[in-house]
């Protein structure tokens, strides 16, 4: 139990960070389909600028090199998500379609320059970088206590960092003049515009920290799942995110629920596998339950939820 639990929060919580993301593209009433895009870029990024800076021996350098990381993989979701932004809403291009567009460029680009950064330092053109594994740490005392404990067991850095990150946005959007005007955007963009807030400035600005908190949970994933970057590892985490978000209902509290959902059914199933001394194949398939889970979660529940008013709509200032 205690494994399964441990392992669920290494997944949910970046997987939470990624979907308020979400919400907050969507909520200014930008459909945000490219968070996979977002989270790799980002990663990308922040492994990238660390992995030159130590000139490739990135692996086994500590905190300082990991802080660094999440850092510079925020700010190049950020980046990057503006490109999203740009055809989104000076340009009023198809928000679906680029969502996916920058999905799959995302994936060009960073096997490219991966495998072009590492032919330079490293002589091999890997599309990969090693990052290591983020340390843990044990609160004493807390730890002891049967089932919670392990809340409190072999936590990863980032998962504090994460907590603090999502507490943070979700007194941005729910208690503060530029939360509200977000939210106004997503509703009713045309009364924001009365009130004399700029809509598109504001929605560019959801959609880049959008890009930042991917960027961060991207990072996180690298560090915890695979102990390295590579394209391949984020196959269908975006869309588990989105999937969360929609599930929620677009809002911050249901969507850790279905957040923790998922990445207890990741583990659980990891640990199903385990006991059951499955071979590769069949553990694989097990390897499915957070996806079946979305699936019949959206079956049953989509039906009830609202999404914002003016979600994908194409804001025109001169239209009533």
């Amino acid at each position: 139990m205690n494994t399964v639990i441990i392992e669920g929060l290494a997944f949910a919580l970046p997987l939470f960070i990624i979907a308020i993301g979400g919400i907050y593209s969507e909520r200014s009433g930008i459909t945000n389909l490219a968070l996979e895009g977002f989270l790799g870029f980002g990663a990308f990024f922040g492994a990238a600028v660390v992995m030159v800076i130590t000139d490739g021996d990135i692996a086994g350098l500590g905190i300082p090199m990991f802080f660094l990381a999440l850092i510079f993989s925020a700010i190049g979701g950020a980046i990057f998500a503006m490109l999203h932004a740009l055809l989104c809403i000076p340009f009023k291009a198809n928000q679906v379609i680029s969502g996916v567009v920058i999905n799959i460029l995302a994936v060009a680009l960073t096997a490219f320059f991966t495998s072009q950064i590492n032919t330079i330092l490293l002589g091999k053109p890997t599309n990969k970088f090693v990052l290591g594994v983020c340390q843990k740490f044990t609160v004493p005392g807390v730890s002891k206590i049967p089932v919670l404990g392990a809340f409190f067991t072999d936590v990863y850095y980032f998962e504090p960092i994460i907590i603090v990150v999502a507490l943070f946005m979700a007194y941005l959007l729910y208690r503060s003049r530029f939360g509200l005007r977000l939210r106004a955007c997503g509703d009713n963009p045309h009364a924001v515009d009365a009130a004399g807030a700029d809509v598109s400035k504001i929605r560019i600005i959801a959609v880049m920290i959008s890009g930042a908190l991917s960027g961060l949970g991207g990072i996180c994933f690298a560090y915890s799942i695979s102990a390295s970057f590579s394209p391949s590892i984020y196959a269908g985490y975006g869309f588990l995110a989105i999937a969360a978000l929609i599930f929620g209902n677009w809002k911050i509290g249901p969507t850790l629920g279905a957040c923790l959902l998922f990445g207890f059914a990741r583990s659980g199933g990891y640990k199903l596998a385990q006991v059951l001394e499955l071979s590769s194949t069949f553990s694989d398939i097990i390897m499915i339950l957070p996806y079946v889970l979305t699936l019949l979660l959206l079956m049953f529940f989509s039906s009830t939820n609202r999404a914002p008013r003016a979600l994908g709509e194409i804001y025109d200032k001169g239209k009533r």
